[in-house]
């Protein structure tokens, strides 16, 4: 079995590769796995473990169809994760997002039809559906993107949608809540605070706080990606959620907890633009489907992630300088 894995230097998709060469799915103990991955400021080598047998990692751009081309043949499956993912970016750099995002997907699975890959899945996100006051989305809810990152991946789901419409492509799109745990870039919300804390500075909420996510550890998240490469059917689309709903400002008061500080460390600062409200996922299919259920409490993982980042401040600190403000 071989596996191609698409920006697998990140957050997300260096800890499916990192499970994935530890055995820890069932009939892939021996799989042989090819990262290709630009390595932009979100890549990090480090996160990887470089001298592994059954890994080959290939510097370049999934915007590079000669590169895809040279690589892909031979390969029975493919994981993509590379996206430009951070909302406040996108803001001020769309242009970046459809690039990667969009023509990027459309490249790969260009070259997934033209080397005759066996099966892909497509990893998206909860943000595609835009914001919802009530209620969960399911997997027919309508997209209504409201960032320029969150509508590049909503077109590079339809994307998807069409290769295996028109080309017969075996694939599917998962759309996980918003993820965590360790070795995630010290831009997004719980490393960026949590270390702030540990830098003894002070935690940039946006507006009001009340602005609901649901989390989910990467774990769980990539444990869900696997059961969908291995179980899920053609052309479906999987909604991954984690079950714990928590405003900004509860998730604030969370770490300000584990840290033993309080609400003088937070600092109000002007709220993002088309900041969606809240997100919610109706995950029931892939749970009645192929047996998904978080096994990750949110208060676990969020203790266990803190101690992570306590622990490895030689992993974060260099990369303080390109976090953006939250």
């Amino acid at each position: 079995m071989r596996v191609l894995v698409t920006g697998a230097a990140g957050f997300i998709g260096s800890h499916y590769v990192r499970t994935l060469l530890d055995g820890g799915y069932d009939g892939y103990e021996t799989a042989e796995v090819t990262v290709i991955d630009k390595i932009t400021y979100a890549g990090n080598r480090a996160n990887l473990p470089a001298s592994h047998p059954r890994l080959t990692f290939v510097t370049g751009d999934i915007c590079d169809p000669a590169l895809l081309l040279e690589v892909l043949p031979g390969h029975d499956a493919v994981v993509h994760f590379a996206a430009e993912s951070h909302v406040d970016r996108s803001l001020h750099s769309a242009a970046e997002f459809v690039r990667t995002n969009v023509a990027g997907t459309q490249t790969l699975l260009d070259a997934c039809v033209a080397a005759k890959v066996q099966r892909v899945v497509h990893v998206s996100t909860d943000e595609v559906y835009g914001s919802i006051d009530q209620g969960s989305w399911t997997e027919q809810s309508p997209l209504l993107p409201n960032s320029p990152y969150a509508a590049s991946k909503a077109a590079s789901d339809l994307i998807a949608r069409a290769y295996w419409s028109s080309h017969g492509l075996d694939m599917s799109i998962t759309r996980c809540s918003n993820n965590y745990g360790p070795h995630q870039h010290p831009e997004k919300l719980i490393p960026r605070f949590t270390t702030s804390l540990l830098e003894g500075g002070r935690l940039p909420l946006y507006g009001d706080g009340r602005n609901v996510r649901e989390w989910l550890h990467v774990d769980d998240h990539c444990r869900a990606v696997q059961l969908v490469l291995t179980q899920g059917r053609a052309g479906e689309t999987y909604n991954i959620g984690g079950g714990s709903e928590q405003s900004n400002r509860q998730l604030t008061e969370l770490l300000l907890d584990l840290f033993g500080a309080d609400w003088s460390s937070v600092e109000p600062v002007a709220d993002r633009k088309g900041h969606d409200l809240r997100y919610s996922l109706d995950d029931s299919k892939i749970r009645e489907e192929l047996g998904y259920c978080p096994q990750i409490s949110f208060e676990d993982g969020l203790a266990a992630t803190t101690a992570w980042y306590r622990d490895n401040p030689g992993w974060w600190k260099p990369l303080l300088p390109q976090a953006a403000r939250r």
